[in-house]
């Protein structure tokens, strides 16, 4: 078996932590780092200090942020009445791009997982609660929470978890919707899906 210098050996070790990196991916990444002009790797080098240096979590929604409040939750053109919670910083992203919401957002990081022992106190749900009271929300009272958990398992237990807590306070809770992604076809749709589909028909 070829073994490689132990600097990029430990170079390859330090590429397969990363999640969905395995063996192959890792000597590839490994490989083309070494191919790079030192310049390039420079930048690298210092990308990956900036973001651990600077980024920190939003006060208020625990986003990713290089300045806190972050620039959602200090934009005065946001509706404040409603806030989407998301698992996930690049959750957030995905509906971002749709440029159809104009609401506040919460950040979890994360999903309830028994299996994985993550629980209630594991996610970011301690300031939650205190964003609904309108003196934290620049006098606005929060009118809707959306659900944008992930629809899986995890993010479905962590929906019906948070509706739970919101409900009682008179907020109105919603969920995305889920079904039949747009440009697909019947015949590959799981049973699970088209389950969806169907519950969340509407008229037209």
């Amino acid at each position: 078996m070829l073994e490689y210098a132990e600097p990029v050996t430990k170079l390859i070790d330090e590429f397969k932590r990363l999640p969905g990196v395995g063996n192959k991916s890792a000597q590839r990444l490994a490989f083309h780092v070494l191919r790079m002009p030192e310049a390039d790797v420079e930048r690298f080098i210092e990308a990956l200090q900036e973001v651990k240096r600077r980024i920190i979590f939003c006060s208020v929604c625990n986003n990713l942020t290089d300045v806190d409040p972050c620039r959602f939750c200090s934009s005065t053109n946001r509706d404040r009445s409603m806030i989407c919670i998301v698992e996930e910083p690049y959750n957030l992203v995905a509906i971002e791009k749709t440029r159809s919401y104009r609401g506040l957002y919460h950040v979890l990081h994360g999903s309830l997982s028994p299996i994985r022992g993550i629980g209630p106190d594991d996610l970011h749900l301690t300031n939650l609660l205190t964003r609904f009271r309108p003196e934290n929300n620049d006098g606005v009272e929060v009118r809707e929470v959306i659900l944008a958990t992930n629809p899986n398992t995890e993010g479905e237990a962590t929906a019906n978890y948070i509706s739970r807590l919101i409900k009682p306070l008179g907020i109105r809770v919603t969920r995305i919707a889920m079904g039949m992604p747009v440009g697909s076809d019947l015949e590959y749709v799981d049973e699970v899906t088209m389950d969806k589909a169907l519950a969340n028909r509407h008229e037209i």
